[in-house]
């Protein structure tokens, strides 16, 4: 008997789960039952699953009987002309719903030329087999998967308008392009999908070419004239939030511009841009350091406890300060207040970014990189006809990933642009290398896209013909000013006296086991004693007994918890980490003695 599970729960026997499997789907087809019960029989394990809950994955396919497709041209025809719509083709059963379970069971075909009379199914469009995203990549049937799968990321972190109504949100980090254009090369959905209202990416003429060693790898070049025009521009949105807290007590905070005697007072130039209601004015320029909005508390325990005693209680600064290393122009200041009745102020700042060194970029073929260098217009390359290109990409970034649909998105963006129309680049529909070369080769270029460019530094010709085209890049939300992170001096972390972990912190960069072997092989002993050097403290140690001492430095004179007044004692250099391990050790019984000999 073969086992029966609906919805996966065992619901019965029946004597032959394949008849059982045909009859199902038969009546689902008929419209007998919903269309999206599912239903599949496993040979392996001799079971019928059927699935009918809900939050299912369900695509539509085209039903094939005999080698041929139940949608007929007639019924293509008919649909155009809103005879019929696409649920009576779902109720005709010539359309039907599959899930991942009952797909395995099925053969289906990418396109209508490849029917034999063994397939069940026929993709509606080959283009269906990508997600929406992967869909809006021209060409990538071209490219390896591996390529595509990053343009698919190029995609998600792409700067461009992710709300209309982005003026009066706050959202945390949000970036808006200041100009974005629709590509010239572009697939199907940004039709079908209303793609048009969240536009990405801007195009631009590449040159494929080594130039000055600043495009090595991944990295690009950029035309610095093309940044000064606007190229890539945009906006960095920073929301700040604060609340009058209440406290147990009567107690709360309060938003205003802080008097001198409040504790923990910074100087009056960080309130200059406050207004008497301790908020700063619009359109002010804040930079880093500058309060935004003033606010004072009550002390809460935060003073030590003698000023609790004599019963004088000074209230706490507590404002907000606008972030380390960020500046911009106050915008949007909204007040209103939360459920439990405090007062609450949202405040916006924006920031203009400019491309500079380090930003990222990618095209939807999913060859990104970062900014090496920012050249002058006078510098950079330029054709015989006298057009110098926005970005220099590197041409061995090309052989290895085999990423074909870039070519052809560069060929294809410089047909369009010549004949001011736009190319599709739909995945195995779209239109052929061979029409592209042809059409190219009509405006008087080679048909394979390579131009003679000369040396804008030195003005000779260039001895090799160079790729030149127009694509669509995107800006990436990786922006080098939101990730650059320094420190000298700085914050330490209490218990064990090393520099503090965190951008935000003031924190420094950690030197791991493999940084250290680094140094190692190289022999630098005293950068390595520098970089450890951050939590050394001097420890007394009694040489007799090996045990921590007590030593007064300006008296002299120091003590042993064991040994006494008169131990020999010896300042030994160790990491405060290790001294906290000799204090734990100590704790639980186990005596770390420390053998104290010459430096020599």
């Amino acid at each position: 008997m073969t086992f029966v599970f609906i919805n996966g729960v065992l619901s019965g026997r029946t004597d032959d789960g394949e008849a059982l499997e045909k009859a199902i789907i038969k009546d689902r087809r008929s419209g007998e039952i919903p269309q999206f019960v599912n239903v599949r029989y496993k040979k392996e394990t001799d079971t019928v699953m059927i699935n009918s809950d809900s939050g299912r994955l369900t695509r539509a396919l085209i039903v094939v009987k005999n080698g041929k497709p139940a949608v007929t041209k007639d019924d293509v025809s008919m649909l155009i002309e809103g005879h019929i719509s696409w649920d009576d083709l779902v109720k005709a059963g010539k359309i039907e719903y599959l899930d991942a379970d009952e797909e395995e069971n099925t053969y289906v075909a990418l396109d209508e030329s490849e029917l034999t009379p063994e397939h069940t199914h026929l993709e509606i469009t080959p283009l269906s087999i990508f997600g929406t995203q992967a869909g809006m990549l021209p060409f990538i049937n071209h490219s390896n998967p591996h390529r595509n799968l990053p343009g698919v990321k190029s995609i998600q972190q792409g700067v461009g308008v992710y709300s209309t109504n982005y003026l009066i949100r706050a959202d945390n980090e949000s970036m808006i392009a200041v100009d974005q254009q629709l590509p010239i090369v572009r697939t199907r959905l940004y039709d079908n999908e209303g793609i048009k209202t969240h536009v990405i990416g801007q195009n631009i003429v590449v040159a494929v070419v080594s130039y000055l060693g600043y495009n090595m790898d991944d990295a690009i070049i950029i035309n610095k004239s093309s940044v000064d025009r606007g190229l890539f521009r945009s906006m960095f949105f920073r929301p700040y939030k604060i609340e009058e807290t209440k406290y147990v007590g009567g107690q709360s905070d309060v938003i205003t511009v802080p008097d001198k005697d409040v504790g923990g007072y910074r100087s009056e130039d960080a309130y200059k841009f406050l207004d008497e209601d301790g908020i700063a004015f619009p359109n002010a320029h804040v930079d880093s350091g500058d309060v935004l909005i003033g606010r004072v508390s009550p002390p809460r325990f935060i003073s030590s406890i003698d000023k609790f005693r004599l019963g004088v209680q000074k209230q706490v600064e507590s404002s907000l300060e606008c972030r380390t290393g960020e500046s911009g122009i106050v915008e949007n200041v909204f007040i209103t207040s939360t459920t439990e009745g405090n007062k609450y102020i949202s405040l916006k700042v924006r920031q203009e970014r400019r491309v500079e060194i380090g930003d990222k970029f990618g095209s939807r073929s999913g060859q990104k990189g970062v900014v090496g260098m920012i050249l002058p217009q006078e510098d950079m390359p330029f054709t015989y006809s006298g057009i110098v290109p926005d970005l220099l990409f590197s041409p061995y970034s090309l052989p290895s990933r085999m990423s074909l649909a870039y070519l052809l998105e560069l060929i294809g963006g410089k047909v369009g642009a010549m004949g001011g129309h736009i190319v599709d680049g739909t995945s195995f529909t779209g239109e052929s290398e061979e029409s592209l070369r042809a059409e190219l080769k009509s405006y008087g270029f080679r048909d394979n896209g390579v131009e003679t460019m000369y040396n804008g530094i030195t003005g000779e010709q260039m001895s090799v013909r160079i790729f030149v085209g127009d694509i669509s890049y995107i800006r990436l939300k990786h922006f080098v000013a939101n990730k650059i992170q320094w420190r000298a001096r700085g914050p330490v972390q209490l218990l064990n006296r090393q520099p503090t972990e965190g951008k935000s912190k003031h924190g420094g960069l950690r030197l791991g086991e493999m940084e250290k072997d680094c140094f190692v092989a190289y022999g630098a002993a005293l950068t390595l004693k520098e970089r450890f050097d951050s939590d050394k403290i001097m420890v007394p140690v009694c040489t007799k007994c090996g045990m921590t001492a007590v030593y007064n430095v300006k008296k002299k004179v120091g003590y042993c918890p064991i040994d006494g007044d008169n131990a020999p004692i010896k300042l030994v250099e160790v990491s405060a980490s290790f001294k906290i391990l000799l204090d734990e050790l100590k704790s639980i019984g186990i005596y770390p003695k420390i053998l104290v000999g010459s430096k020599v």
